[in-house]
């Protein structure tokens, strides 16, 4: 096996600065495929004599990978799952400094989409995979590669239940995204929903005669409001979190055709984001509640207006114990240890709740991901590699 060239321990490796260059040069906008990147890795993995297991979407536009290197004994069972998301948020209207498509370093950073959410952590660890590959392992390392995570955690949910469903049983997982290499151990839940309240259109003079979508929908944005000033007041409290409570947002709104007509249509979206004491079904059946009246209310000025709610994407909270044997483990493999809860979500809540104990740490800083000039520092991807390594020699034990 080549040895890494010479360097300090602040200083990432060739290795792995060549494979998250590589990376982020492929444009996986999450409304894009992600597939160049998935093959690009099932290339690298079969060059090292493993199959990997590839979970497409309904379309076979958009693919999951999972690899699995196994112990010595050839078994697959057991091990510690290396988990991260191939897409990347857009980059419409934002004002970069150079193109985020051409990786560049300057005072000691790489800039580009998805350094640091979360492309190098994926380079770092595919730059490990052939001397996982070229020495004995005493358990598994299993790489779980999976898209759309930047919409929803949409890939994720079959990646994990394909893991559930061939009895593979991580005893560990991590998942990679930027956290300056301290160990988090809990996020909050997701939950986006989509409401589109259908009136009836009419000219601006005739208002009686039509039904006023937009202003049937600012009832329910000011009813989510409510709920966010409930729970900011009366909690439950995790002060754990930055934002100690369960935060209610109606985020995007779209309605009207002219300042003439009566709109006929308003959609809007919200988001939940809920700490574990609350139940994120509960406050979503007082959205309904709330919705069956407001919708009660358009049907007396025409029995043709109607209300829709659909909940496009959900993702659960991640809940490890302080004292599980994953957060032990990331700690003594040189993550820093900390009282980690962090308010953005992730796919290990996925893990968590099919009984795999998981935590989140990766190199970068949450604050740089999806802004414009997007950096990952470069202490932290060498961090990183030291951290991956130590993963890696406890798997050879």
């Amino acid at each position: 096996m080549a040895m890494p060239q010479s360097r300090t321990t602040q200083e990432p490796s060739s290795e792995a600065m060549e494979w998250i260059e590589r990376l982020v040069r492929i444009d996986t906008t999450s409304r894009d495929t992600n597939l160049p990147v998935i093959d690009l890795v099932a290339e690298q993995v079969r060059a090292l004599g493993v199959e990997p297991v590839l979970v497409f979407n309904a379309e076979r536009t958009k693919a999951n990978l999972i690899a699995t290197f196994p112990a010595a004994d050839g078994s697959s069972v057991g091990g510690v799952v290396l988990s991260g998301h191939t897409d990347v948020v857009p980059v419409d209207g934002q004002d970069w400094s150079s193109d985020p498509f051409t990786p560049e370093v300057r005072d000691a950073k790489l800039y580009g989409r998805g350094t640091c959410d979360m492309k190098g952590f994926l380079g770092v660890v595919i730059s490990r995979l052939t001397s996982i590959a070229q020495h004995p392992l005493a358990e598994p390392i299993h790489l779980a590669l999976s898209y759309d995570e930047e919409i929803g955690c949409v890939g994720a949910r079959d990646l994990v239940q394909d893991l559930v469903d061939r009895g593979l049983e991580p005893r560990a997982c991590i998942v990679g995204e930027p956290t300056s290499m301290r160990v988090v151990r809990g996020h909050k839940s997701m939950t986006v929903v989509q409401v589109d309240l259908y009136g009836v259109a009419s000219h601006s003079s005739l208002t009686p005669r039509g039904v006023n979508a937009v202003e049937h929908a600012a009832q329910l944005i000011r009813f989510v409001r409510s709920l966010a000033d409930e729970h900011a007041q009366q909690g439950p409290f995790d002060p754990a979190y930055e934002v100690a409570f369960t935060t209610c947002s109606c985020n995007t709104v779209s309605g009207g055709i002219a300042i003439n007509t009566v709109p006929a249509h308003c959609g809007l979206g919200f988001e939940l984001r809920t700490i574990a004491e609350d139940d994120p079904d509960q406050i979503l059946e007082r959205c309904r509640g709330e919705l069956d009246r407001i919708q009660a209310q358009m049907r007396e000025e025409n029995a043709d207006a109607r209300v829709e709610m659909t909940v496009v994407a959900r993702s659960p909270g991640l809940e490890t114990a302080p004292d599980a044997d994953v957060v032990a483990m990331a700690v003594a493999c040189g993550g820093e240890e900390a009282d980690g809860k962090v308010t953005y979500g992730t796919e290990a809540g996925l893990f968590d709740q099919a009984g795999i104990p998981t935590v989140v740490c990766g190199p970068g800083d949450i604050a740089q991901a999806h802004s414009p000039d997007e950096f990952v520092a470069l202490d932290q991807i060498a961090r990183c590699e030291r951290f991956i390594d130590a993963v890696v020699a406890r798997a050879r034990e």
